[in-house]
């Protein structure tokens, strides 16, 4: 390995940085972290007087295939920055999972009842949702909402059915006709026409309501009890052998892997694989950052073993340097839960992640706290964002800057107030 922090006492400069990003579960085309990047580092740039500036990537192409069976690409860009009077050059990878996403999502809205109840069977019937009450109650209030919202509309559409009944069997009492059973077949007809048109609407509106959105995402991971679908296991090799093709290259110091949200679950597994296979001799600083993740929503689960594996092997890990950022204020993560020592995985000699804090109420000025504060998706995107009140993280001098993850938070210390006690059910994992 490189002379890197984890060897010497001296700072690791970085010049040239690549950085992969792993999306949570969405759907939506990765030019949408591009543009996010964009607005959000310019904004940060004015607030703590640094220059970034983003321009095309010419290594890496859009969500699309070569023979349209093949993983799509990552989708990149390239980023050149100053700041603290150093420059530095970073080339972006979003690793593109979404088509496995857009597959997974069932477009009908009997389906998505399905889905329902065998989702809620999985984590009730197994005692993985009491176990994850013990944490943290806002993640767990974020998947029982979309069990609720969709059990209201389907209470609704019911109201609707029994309301067209109701009123075509009043205009037969009227009119003295009322008598045979199939005389309300008619009613029965237009309440049933109702109440599937009052769910459509809803399915057509999910935009603002989330709900067959989390369904899905929550029924992704439990429909295979915590074990990665072959789809994914796949998809983890072809991110595996992206991030090592970069940690061969010679003239990058940093190689930075961020899992956001149920990202944060895939770069564990990934670089767990990369890790026992075996790092180039000659490779780069290995900074490994999660944001707002969620691993417990899988590693609870009795079929999760390889990722429990994963994260008892990775926590031991002197190669690689592990943060995790969350913030009590995003109610869809779990926030300041030790992933490792919650799933009840964690080792004599644990070494990672550093947990910490990115304290919302005091990096975000009251006027923009208030201004977020009840919008519990766009906070779960906070760390990706720019903060008026900068404290010690700072997304854009972690992956823009000139230092490396390790060099940054060598001193950090852990947040007093995370969660690092067992909390798992389940706590068998996967020998390799």
């Amino acid at each position: 390995m490189r002379g890197t922090a984890a060897e010497t006492d001296q700072p690791s400069e970085v010049c040239a940085r690549r950085v992969f990003y792993i999306p949570g579960y969405d759907p939506i085309h990765p030019r949408r972290y591009r543009e996010l990047y964009r607005k959000e580092s310019a904004a940060q740039a004015t607030v703590s007087d640094y220059q970034i500036r983003l321009s095309a990537q010419q290594a890496t192409k859009p969500d699309a295939t070569d023979d349209g069976t093949s993983a799509p690409r990552p989708y990149g860009w390239h980023v050149t920055s100053e700041i603290e009077g150093r420059q530095t050059q970073a080339d972006f990878s979003v690793l593109v999972w979404s088509d496995i996403v857009r597959d997974s999502m069932d477009s009908s809205i009997a389906g998505t009842y399905l889905q329902l109840i065998r989702t809620a069977w999985i984590y009730i019937g197994s005692g993985t949702l009491t176990r994850l009450m013990r944490l943290r109650k806002g993640p767990v209030i974020a998947a029982l909402y979309p069990v609720v919202m969709l059990l209201v509309q389907a209470l609704l559409a019911g109201l609707a059915l029994w309301a067209c009944i109701a009123v075509w069997a009043a205009l037969l009492m009227q009119f003295g006709l009322l008598g045979a059973w199939y005389a309300l077949l008619p009613g029965w007809g237009m309440g049933a026409v109702a109440g599937l048109a009052l769910l459509r609407w809803f399915k057509r509106m999910d935009g603002k309501f989330f709900a067959y959105y989390l369904m899905h995402d929550y029924a992704y991971s439990a429909a295979s009890r915590g074990e990665n679908p072959p789809e994914l296991e796949a998809r983890i090799a072809d991110f595996k052998a992206e991030i090592r093709a970069a940690l061969n290259a010679k003239d990058v110091q940093e190689v930075l892997v961020v899992g956001h949200s149920s990202g944060a679950h895939i770069g564990v597994s990934v670089l767990a694989d990369l890790i026992r296979e075996g790092l180039p001799e000659d490779h780069p600083e290995i900074g490994f950052l999660t944001l707002g993740q969620v691993v417990p929503m899988v590693s609870f689960l009795p079929k999760a073993q390889r990722l429990r594996g994963d994260l008892r092997y990775l926590s031991q890990r002197e190669e690689i340097a592990w943060v995790d950022v969350s913030a009590p204020g995003d109610g869809c993560a779990f926030a300041l839960c030790d992933p490792v020592a919650v799933s009840g995985v964690a080792p004599q000699d644990k070494r990672w992640p550093l947990v910490f804090s990115a304290a919302f109420t005091q990096t975000l000025s009251p006027a923009r706290w208030a201004a977020l504060r009840w919008r519990f998706f766009r906070l779960h995107f906070q760390y990706l964002c720019a903060f008026d009140q900068p404290g010690d993280y700072d997304y854009f001098r972690i992956t823009a800057g000139a230092m490396t993850l390790r060099e940054r938070y060598k001193t950090r210390q852990p947040s007093q107030s995370r969660i690092d006690v067992t909390a798992s059910k389940y706590t068998s994992v996967l020998s390799r």
